[in-house]
């Protein structure tokens, strides 16, 4: 379980220079007016399309194999709203990082916040389902404003830039939680807390199993929700941050706790939840992280569906 640890000495290094030149720039491009933060955003994510022609590739694939026979037209509209909404991913972590508490409050509303609050008074922690949208970074951030919580995460590799996102999330939030510390999640759960934790990501074939999703009949899922659901057995619900349709705001919602979970069954509980984050991303497609190679894992013996 991590908070932000004090600035060291060491984080000066010249081979982080690079690393703090960039957070220094996106500390100057925040301090636009958000409607100019949103337009330069965006543009700037349709223009990197033409130089991140893999992820483009990877973002059609995803697309095609989870919403089979739809028109060209239509996986078009997807990947250009996608590649925009990437680059207005960056200003918004920015925006998450950087703004200050009242800057940020008038940007979202939120519905449902009766539903976590039911979930905590039961006192014995929640489950906070999340998927990756692209907005994910300031999602905890306005997560954190209206109930500070935990969450998992992957620690960066460059110390600079962990030690500088773990101060950004913590801003609003008690302590991040690496995605591979079960122990740490399983106690913070029983403690009465509440984690974020997404499953809707391909971590490998450890500790996963095959389930359907979308139009995949057998997507690598997480077994992390079935084994803290059993070892900790927390209150379960999901939590989302979607842009609004003019790309100004956003709707921070929060639904009722998740029902009839099959906490005996772990194919089942797979199945289940991947019916979960489907109807989460199916709240807009277009900011989804479709750039992430989704089904890269397959079961012994099948081809790559990425060739």
């Amino acid at each position: 379980m991590k908070k932000t640890g004090a600035f060291c000495r060491s984080l000066l290094h010249p081979r982080y220079w690079f690393t703090w030149l960039g957070l220094g720039i996106l500390w100057l491009l925040v301090q636009l007016p958000y409607p100019v933060l949103m337009r330069l955003g965006a543009n700037a994510g349709t223009l990197s399309r033409h130089f991140l022609k893999r992820r483009e590739r990877i973002t059609r694939r995803n697309i095609e194999l989870c919403f089979p026979g739809i028109a060209e037209s239509e996986i078009e509209r997807m990947i250009a709203g996608n590649f925009a909404s990437l680059g207005m991913a960056l200003a918004e972590t920015g925006i998450a990082w950087f703004w200050s508490d009242r800057a940020v409050k008038k940007l979202f509303e939120v519905s449902g916040m009766h539903h976590l609050q039911s979930a905590m008074k039961q006192k014995r922690g929640v489950m906070v389902i999340g998927v990756h949208f692209m907005s994910l970074e300031l999602g905890g951030r306005i997560s954190g404003l209206c109930q500070p919580m935990m969450a998992m995460y992957r620690p960066h590799n460059n110390r600079a830039m962990e030690w500088a996102q773990t101060k950004g999330r913590m801003r609003s939030n008690k302590a991040m939680i690496d995605r591979r510390d079960l122990r740490g999640m399983v106690h913070a759960l029983k403690k009465g807390e509440s984690v974020w934790f997404a499953p809707d990501q391909d971590y490998g074939p450890k500790g996963s199993v095959f389930a359907p999703l979308f139009a995949v009949e057998k997507a690598a899922t997480t077994n992390g929700t079935f084994v803290l659901s059993r070892l900790a057995n927390p209150a379960m619900l999901t939590i989302a941050l979607i842009r609004n349709p003019d790309n100004y705001g956003y709707q921070l919602i929060i639904d009722p706790e998740l029902e009839n979970y099959p906490h005996s069954d772990e194919a089942a509980a797979a199945a289940y939840m991947n019916k979960v984050i489907e109807s989460q991303i199916l709240r807009a497609p277009e900011q989804y992280l479709w750039l992430h190679r989704r089904f890269k894992t397959r079961p012994p013996g099948e081809a790559s569906l990425y060739v």
